[in-house]
């Protein structure tokens, strides 16, 4: 191992650009923590907001209905994801309002 000699006013320098570095990653992650962290919901959440229990809501993954996100062994939700469940298909002919009505007849 090699050991390496510099003066404290190099020293002092890596220190305080190493303080500004930390500074400008704390001030981002925490812009962008407020818009993002407080979107995400998981399963005790879902399971409230949507009066599921667990299990109905671990169908609904295991079919494709529902998005998610696992992040170490623990499954996230986004709200959007919550919200696209939630809105009617619309993708059934093409959300053409006329066929459903004359399948219906």
């Amino acid at each position: 191992m090699e050991i390496i000699n510099i003066s404290s006013e190099a020293f002092d320098e890596i220190v305080s650009r190493f303080q500004s570095f930390r500074d400008k990653v704390l001030a981002l992650c925490h812009k962008h923590k407020s818009n993002q962290m407080n979107d995400w919901l998981d399963n005790q959440d879902v399971c409230l907001l949507l009066n599921i229990s667990s299990r109905t809501l671990q169908t609904y993954r295991n079919n494709g209905k529902i998005g998610f996100t696992r992040i170490n062994h623990k499954i996230y939700y986004t709200a959007s994801d919550i919200q696209k469940f939630l809105q009617p298909d619309t993708d059934i002919n093409n959300g053409n309002i006329d066929n459903i009505k004359l399948k219906q007849k």
